[in-house]
C-alpha cells in the first residue's frame, strides 16, 4: 500500500510551529527566520510533503497558468528557450501553456486576448507582428513579458540579449580572421520585430570599423530564418557572382542551408569560405563541419522572463529592460 501523503498540519506539528509559518515557507515569504525556514525544510524533506499547487492558487485568486505565445515552435532556438521556461516555471508552481502564431498579427491578438478561455496568471510573448503598444492594448491585466528586440519604451518588461554588440562581435572575429568579403544572409526588411534589423546594425558597424568595404550585393533578404532560405540566398549570392570569403547569417538555421548550398558548389568550408551563425542551436554543433555561432544564454533568459512576470504579479510598477549576456562559440566552420 503506498504512504499516506503528509499534509501541512502534520508537517507544522512535527516542526513546532503555526500551519502559517508552514505555509510561509512553501510560498517562499521572505520574512520567515533563518533558523525556523531551515527546520520546516527539514520537516518537509522528511515527511516529503507535497503542497497542493492548485489548492494554493485557487485561495489566492490565481490559475497556475502562464502562456508562452512564440511565433514558431519548431524552431530549434524557440523550442530550446521553450525547455528553458517550462523547467523554470515548475519553480513558480506555474504550468505553461505554449502557443504558436506563425508571426500572424491577427493570431498574435487572439492569443493576447485570451488563450482559449484559460484564465492565466502572465504571459511570456515573442510577436513578430505586433508592436509594444499593441500589446499593451488587450482587455486582460495579467502580466506580460516581451521577448525579442522590439523596444518596448518601458511599457512592458523586455527580456533580450544586445543583438547589435553580438553581431559587431561575430563580424569582427570575421575580419581579425582575414575575410574581407563578408556577406550578411537574414535581413527581414518585412517584419516589426526588430531583431534582424539590428544584427544587420551590428554586422555594419564592425565592418566600418575595420575599414572593410560592403554594400547591398553582400546583404540578402529572407522571408524566414530556415535553412531552405539559407540555402536559396546563398545560391542567389554564388549564381550572382557575387565574391565573398564569409557568410553571417542570422540564425544557425540559415546558416545550415548557405553551408549545405557552398559544400554542394565544390567549397571547402572555412577554406574557401567561412559560415557563422546566430542561435548556438544543436544541430549547428554537430554539423560537419561545426558551426561558429552566437550564442545566447536562453537559461538566463527564461529565468530572467520568470523573474519579471512572477515580481510584476506581486507589485505592478513600470517595465524595464533586461539585458542577458551572449558570447561566441568559435569552432570549425569560421
Amino acid at each position: 500500500m503506498a504512504p499516506v501523503a503528509a499534509n501541512l498540519r502534520q508537517v507544522a506539528a512535527r516542526a513546532g510551529v503555526s500551519v502559517r509559518t508552514v505555509s510561509n515557507v512553501v510560498s517562499g515569504f521572505p520574512l520567515v527566520a533563518p533558523a525556523t525556514r531551515e527546520r520546516v525544510q527539514r520537516v518537509i524533506d522528511e515527511l516529503q510533503y507535497k503542497p497542493n499547487a492548485a489548492a494554493r492558487h485557487l485561495r489566492g485568486g490565481r490559475s497556475g497558468l502562464v502562456a508562452l505565445v512564440l511565433p514558431e515552435i519548431a524552431s530549434p532556438y524557440f523550442g530550446e528557450l521553450a525547455g528553458h521556461l517550462a523547467d523554470g516555471a515548475e519553480a513558480y508552481t506555474w504550468t505553461l501553456l505554449v502557443q504558436q502564431t506563425g508571426g500572424d498579427a491577427t493570431r498574435e491578438r487572439e492569443l493576447l486576448d485570451g488563450v482559449r478561455g484559460q484564465a492565466v496568471d502572465g504571459l511570456i510573448v515573442s510577436p513578430w507582428a505586433l508592436s509594444p503598444a499593441e500589446l499593451t492594448r488587450r482587455p486582460d491585466s495579467a502580466p506580460l513579458v516581451l521577448l525579442g528586440e522590439q523596444d518596448a519604451d518601458g511599457l512592458l518588461d523586455h527580456v533580450a540579449i544586445d543583438n547589435v554588440a553580438a553581431a559587431a562581435a561575430m563580424t569582427r572575429h570575421l575580419i581579425t580572421s582575414g575575410r574581407t568579403r563578408i556577406a550578411a544572409i537574414g535581413l527581414q526588411p518585412h517584419l516589426a520585430n526588430g531583431t534582424a534589423a539590428r544584427r544587420a546594425e551590428g554586422y555594419r558597424q564592425a565592418l566600418r570599423a575595420g575599414g572593410i568595404a560592403y554594400g547591398k550585393e553582400l546583404e540578402v533578404d529572407v522571408e524566414s530564418l530556415h535553412r531552405a532560405d539559407g540555402a536559396a540566398a546563398m545560391r542567389r549570392l554564388l549564381d550572382a557572382g557575387t565574391e565573398v570569403d564569409a557568410v553571417f547569417c542570422f540564425s544557425d538555421q540559415l546558416a545550415l542551408g548557405a553551408m549545405h548550398v557552398a559544400l554542394e558548389r565544390g567549397l571547402s568550408v572555412p577554406g574557401d569560405l567561412a559560415v557563422a551563425g546566430f542561435d548556438d542551436i544543436e544541430d549547428g554543433r554537430y554539423a560537419n563541419p561545426a558551426l561558429t555561432t552566437v550564442s545566447p544564454d536562453k537559461a538566463a533568459l527564461a529565468e530572467a522572463a520568470l523573474a519579471c512576470l512572477a515580481s510584476h504579479s506581486r507589485e505592478p510598477r513600470p517595465g524595464r529592460r533586461i539585458v542577458v549576456p551572449h558570447h561566441l562559440e568559435i569552432r570549425r566552420s569560421a
